[in-house]
C-alpha cells in the first residue's frame, strides 16, 4: 500500500543507532553540534547542482543544498570546530544513489588540513563499517595506474581525445569544456581505478575542479580537495577550505561564467558569505558526507529507497 513506509523498523534502529555513535564521536572530540536554516537567500552556485526555490511573502528562498555557507558564516563568528545533520536538497532525478531530498553531515576541523580530516572521516565511516579498508590515492596516481590522461597536465583537447576514446558523446562546447572533461576523466578513473571492490580516498584535484578548496602551489598546481569512494558509491567530498575573501569571489565568479556557458541560471551570491570570510574565517577543513549512502553500505542495500523511512521524492 502506498501510505506504507520504505523502510523496516531493524533499517530504522541501525540509522538510529549510526547517527547516536556520529554524535557520541563529536562530543568526545569537542565539536559542536549546529543548526542552520534550510532556507537561504541564495541557491547553489556550483554548476553540477540545482537547488530547489520556495517562493515566500518575503520572496524567493532557496532550500540549501547543503549547509555549508551558514556553518561558514558560525565560524567566522567563533563557533569553533562545529558540525550538523541536516536535509539537503538538490533538483536531480531519484534513482539508485540519488533523492532530491536526503541526509547529510557536514562539519568543520579548525586548524585541520585536508589530511587532517581524512582521518576524521575515516573515522566515522568505520562507525558504520568497522572493518573497511581504506586506500589513499591522489588523483595523478590514480590515473597512472590506469594509464588514463593525466588530470593535472593533459591538454584540453587531450582531455577530449581521451573522454571520447572512452565512449563519450561529446558536442563541439562539450570538447571546449576543460572543467565538464575533468569530470568525465574523475568518473572514469572512480569507476575503472576505484571501482566496487575497493575504498579509497582520491585526492588533490585539478585546480578547475578546486570548488573552494585552496589551491597549493605545487608544479603543477593542485587543489587541496578529496573525495571517498566506497565500494563504487561516491561518499564524502571535503576541502582545505578557502578562507580569503577576494580569491572566494574569484570561485563564484568562475562558477557565475561555466552557468552562463552552460546555459544554467546565473547563481545569487551569497554576499553574507562573503561578508563573513572577510571579517576573518579561520584556516579549516570541512567535508560533506551522505548518511543515506553510508547505512545503505552499512546494510549492504541496492538503493536509497530502502534506508529511508519514506524513499521516494516527494513523498
Amino acid at each position: 500500500m502506498a501510505w506504507r513506509p520504505t523502510a523496516t523498523r531493524e533499517t530504522l534502529v541501525a540509522r538510529a543507532g549510526l547517527l547516536q555513535r556520529i554524535r557520541s564521536h563529536f562530543a568526545a572530540a569537542d565539536v559542536l553540534e549546529v543548526d542552520t536554516p534550510l532556507l537561504g537567500l541564495a541557491g547553489a552556485a556550483d554548476p553540477a547542482l540545482q537547488s530547489l526555490c520556495v517562493d515566500l511573502p518575503a520572496g524567493r528562498r532557496y532550500l540549501q543544498t547543503s549547509p555549508e555557507f551558514a556553518m561558514k558564516r558560525l565560524l567566522a563568528g567563533g563557533s569553533g570546530s562545529i558540525y550538523q545533520i541536516c536535509k539537503a536538497f538538490r533538483s536531480e532525478e531519484q534513482s539508485r544513489l540519488h533523492r532530491g531530498e536526503f541526509t547529510m553531515l557536514e562539519w568543520y576541523r579548525v586548524g585541520f588540513d585536508h589530511h587532517r580530516l581524512m582521518d576524521e572521516v575515516a573515522a566515522i565511516v568505520r562507525l558504520a563499517l568497522p572493518e573497511l579498508v581504506i586506500e589513499r590515492l591522489s588523483l595523478a596516481a590514480l590515473a597512472a595506474q590506469i594509464g588514463a590522461a593525466n588530470p593535472h597536465t593533459s591538454t584540453t583537447q587531450e582531455l577530449a581525445e581521451y573522454a571520447s576514446s572512452r565512449g563519450a558523446v561529446l558536442s563541439p562546447a562539450d570538447a571546449a569544456d576543460r572543467t565538464l572533461l575533468l569530470d568525465l576523466l574523475l568518473e572514469e578513473l572512480v569507476r575503472v581505478g576505484v571501482g566496487n571492490s575497493r575504498a579509497a580516498f582520491v585526492y588533490d584535484f585539478p585546480v578547475e575542479q578546486a570548488a573552494y578548496a585552496r589551491i597549493r602551489h605545487d608544479q603543477p598546481p593542485v587543489a587541496e580537495r578529496f573525495e571517498l569512494v566506497v565500494h563504487g558509491v561516491e561518499l564524502a567530498n571535503g576541502y582545505h577550505e578557502v578562507t580569503d575573501p577576494a580569491e572566494q569571489q574569484v570561485r563564484f565568479d568562475r562558477e557565475a561564467a561555466l552557468r552562463h556557458a552552460r546555459g544554467l541560471p546565473p547563481p545569487v551570491i551569497d554576499t553574507q558569505l562573503l561578508a563573513a570570510i572577510n571579517s576573518g574565517l579561520p584556516a579549516c577543513a570541512g567535508v560533506a558526507l551522505g548518511v543515506d549512502r553510508l547505512l545503505m553500505l552499512a546494510l549492504n542495500a541496492s538503493d536509497l529507497g530502502e534506508v529511508l523511512a519514506f524513499g521516494t521524492d516527494w513523498n
